[in-house]
């Protein structure tokens, strides 16, 4: 059954060399009682250890059913003691913190038993050897004998082929130690006994072979036994500990240690609760800042007119000497240099619309095409403007009698592309009516304290007194018609184009459309003027369609066929005012200006770059240049939280650090107080990555714990934390803990833990076993 074959087994200490096992060779039986007898130093426990595996020998060979081990590795010995051997120590070596089933059990559990089966067997040895009454009391309940019977239902619930004896009565009384004396010959009728022992009295009356031992050398056999030639029958059924049971042997090991695992949690939680603080009050401010950001756009648009300003065209900067020359140099101005007429082109408006929506959602194209607004006032059409100005104060001239016809003016509000009212919904609140829900629903823009001005008002015809209240109702649903060129202008003999006045009549013509003011609208914030003034405000969306309206009329033609003159006046024009006109008639589908509204700072700095690559290659005069309100307080601003946060997430994670080296000193602890688990559990066949995973379990427990407790106590903390900021900065609800980082944290803790802990954990799985279950 089992053979040693020449063993050497040497100890070097300085220049003493100890023969512990001077060329042993020995032979069991299958079924058999042996006792090892000799003084101690003899070597005998070393020769039991090297049987059990836990022990290498140096040289010859330990053969088992004819398969020689020469060659094992660390893990076929592991699976070696975990399925053919079971070990009763002298001192019991049972784990404290584990019942006295899950003691029986340990072996089984390292080899994947089921937990029904292990559970039954577990049962079985408890009451073969006489604790059917006391399997479900704690371990520091039993006595001396009573530990030592646990001891040996361990050793044989799985049902191992060899049984090893270390001092088994050492620590017994004479009645007891005849009790597990007779327990352990009755199990010898089934399987190989092996008893290292000081009592020659206990062997002679129990074993049925007794070994002498010293100096390394047996020096008398009882009973030899002579094993003959054997084919290889041995196999070896490798061991894995889940990682399930290395979290339940370390939770059960922490749960005996409360006030300390507290203690441990709570320190390292530290660093977590800064950061998360941290992390929370910056969400918080971010959130504050974007929306100020946001409200600061909505008046800061990125803005590309047809004439735009190069700012890297000045040169009023440039230092300039002294000059000596009796001379003048004639040359433009800086304002002058940096003018720059833009081509915005169809190619140029599409590669404006196809900014990623993520961007900006509200882009406006407005065209420069005035609009003939007539209202009904009082039974009668008459003419009407969108425009703030006083209209008592225009005098009869060409000038005036334009801006008076085509309705100049108002505030222009963008969409989206896909027509839904963002830009309004976001920035504006209606205190009257509805939002707008197509072009030619119109809005009436009014200051925070309900106030408009007051020209508007006149302008749409409706008669008004200053300081007068007006009812909403009286000024929602108040309709304007606009009149397309065609029905607005007659041809005279002369071939000139005048407004005709007959305008009942331009109301119910067929292209007529009716605008409609849907509702009063106010800006939201309160640090914030918005965008729109007060007034009329409509959508860029109807600019386009009164352009399409006219582009092709009566009156865009004649005036396109004579450039140079103004086909109402008769008077010569230069080029400036010539294409002035022509835009305000409607003959130019140029965009008088588009304006792009990124949500926050960092959107806008996404739509520049994309705006930029269009003039990438470019030559001067091909490039588009955009004018960008908000830059300055952008640079001001930009990142200037985010470098805020990094700082104090940079010295809250000092902490973190401390808790990794603080987890290390506790899990080394943690090694040295379980060095005799270590042992045991090796002796059941634990592997080395068993020991790490127990131990990094453990780990994983606290980091995780910490983590959680760590967010636990920053999301309490946000409660006063707030309260306070609120009484003192009028904020309110500034610090939100984002789950995504609440996540991450413990995620954070439960790694940097681990890591922690790891080394030491690598360290106890490389003790050495014997030298383990020796210590105290």
């Amino acid at each position: 059954m089992l053979e040693l074959k020449h063993i050497k087994k040497y100890y070097h200490v300085g220049d003493t060399v100890t023969k512990a096992q001077d060329d042993v060779s020995v032979a069991f039986r299958e079924k058999e009682f042996v006792a090892i007898l000799g003084p101690s130093g003899s070597g005998k426990t070393t020769m039991l250890n090297i049987i059990g595996g836990l022990d290498r020998y140096d040289s010859g060979d330990l053969l088992i059913k004819g398969k020689s081990t020469k060659g094992f590795k660390d893990a076929d010995w592991d699976a070696y003691r975990n399925n053919s051997v079971g070990f009763i120590f002298q001192s019991y070596n049972l784990i404290s913190h584990l019942g006295i089933i899950e003691n029986v059990e340990m072996g089984m559990t390292l080899s994947g038993v089921p937990a029904a089966t292990r559970r039954q067997k577990a049962e079985e040895a408890l009451i073969r050897v006489g604790l059917n009454q006391h399997m479900h009391k704690k371990i520091n309940q039993l006595s001396g004998g009573q530990m030592q019977r646990v001891a040996i239902a361990r050793a044989i619930a799985s049902d191992p082929e060899i049984l090893l004896a270390d001092e088994p009565t050492g620590a017994l009384d004479s009645e007891t130690s005849n009790e597990i004396m007779q327990l352990i010959k009755d199990l010898s009728k089934e399987r190989l006994v092996i008893m290292v022992t000081h009592n020659p009295e206990l062997a002679h009356q129990y074993a049925d072979r007794i070994i002498e031992f010293a100096d390394g050398k047996i020096q008398n056999d009882s009973h030899p036994h002579i094993e003959g030639a054997k084919a290889d029958n041995f196999k070896l059924t490798r061991t894995k500990m889940s990682y399930w049971t290395a979290l339940k042997l370390s939770w059960t090991n922490i749960r005996t240690k409360k006030g300390r695992t507290f203690l441990t949690v709570f320190a390292s939680s530290i660093g977590i609760i800064s950061i998360a603080i941290v992390l929370a009050l910056s969400n918080g401010f971010q959130k504050q800042i974007d929306k100020t950001q946001s409200e600061a756009m909505s008046s800061m648009p990125i803005t590309i007119s047809q004439v735009g300003s190069d700012t890297s065209a000045m040169t009023g900067t440039t230092t300039k000497k002294f000059s000596k020359a009796d001379t003048v140099t004639a040359e433009k101005s800086d304002a002058d240099k940096a003018q720059h007429v833009n081509k915005i082109t169809n190619k140029y408006i599409n590669y404006v619309k196809d900014i990623p929506a993520k961007y900006t959602k509200n882009i406006a194209i407005t065209y420069g095409t005035g609009m003939n607004l007539i209202r009904q006032v009082d039974g009668k059409y008459k003419t009407v403007s969108f425009s703030n100005s006083n209209p008592d104060s225009q005098t009869v001239d060409t000038a005036s009698m334009m801006a008076n016809a085509t309705g100049v003016g108002g505030s222009v509000y963008p969409i989206n592309s896909d027509g839904k009212q963002t830009f309004l919904k976001t920035y504006y609140k209606v205190i009257a009516g509805n939002y707008p829900k197509s072009a030619t629903d119109i809005v009436l823009v009014v200051n925070k304290d309900n106030s408009i001005n007051i020209n508007a008002l006149k302008n749409l015809g409706i008669s008004v007194k200053e300081n007068e209240k007006l009812d909403f109702d009286k000024l929602v649903s108040t309709t304007v018609k606009v009149v397309a060129n065609n029905d607005y202008y007659t041809k005279l003999p002369t071939g000139n184009f005048v407004p005709d006045n007959n305008y009942d009549g331009m109301a119910t013509k067929a292209n007529t459309k009716t605008l409609r003011v849907t509702g009063i609208i106010r800006v939201k914030s309160k640090n914030s003027d918005g965008l729109l003034a007060s007034g009329v405000a409509y959508s860029s969306q109807l600019t386009k369609e009164v352009l399409n309206t006219n582009k092709d009329s009566e009156i865009v033609k004649a005036q396109k066929a004579t450039p140079t003159k103004n086909i109402m006046t008769g008077q010569t024009m230069d080029a400036s005012t010539a294409n002035g006109l022509l835009t305000m008639l409607g003959g130019s589908s140029k965009p008088t200006t588009i304006q792009i509204y990124p949500t926050t700072f960092k959107d806008k700095d996404h739509v520049l770059n994309y705006l930029d690559k269009y003039n990438k290659g470019k030559n001067k005069n091909d490039k588009v240049i955009y004018t960008d309100l908000a830059g300055t307080v952008s640079d001001m601003t930009g990142g200037l939280m985010d470098a805020i946060t990094y700082v104090l997430i940079a010295f809250a994670a000092i902490s973190l650090i401390t808790s990794m080296i603080m987890i290390s000193i506790i899990t080394y602890t943690s090694v040295i107080e379980r060095t005799k688990e270590i042992g045991v559990l090796k002796a059941l066949g634990a592997r080395k990555r068993d020991i790490t995973r127990v131990f990094n379990a453990e780990t994983f427990i606290l980091g995780f714990g910490a983590g959680l407790f760590g967010i636990a106590v920053a999301y309490l903390a946000t409660f006063p934390i707030n309260s306070v900021l609120a009484n003192v900065t009028g904020l309110n609800g500034v610090a939100v803990l984002n789950p995504m980082h609440a996540i991450v944290l413990v995620l954070v803790s439960t790694v940097l833990t681990i890591l922690g802990g790891h080394i030491p954990a690598r360290m106890a799985a490389k003790k050495d076993a014997a030298i383990a279950l020796r210590s105290e």
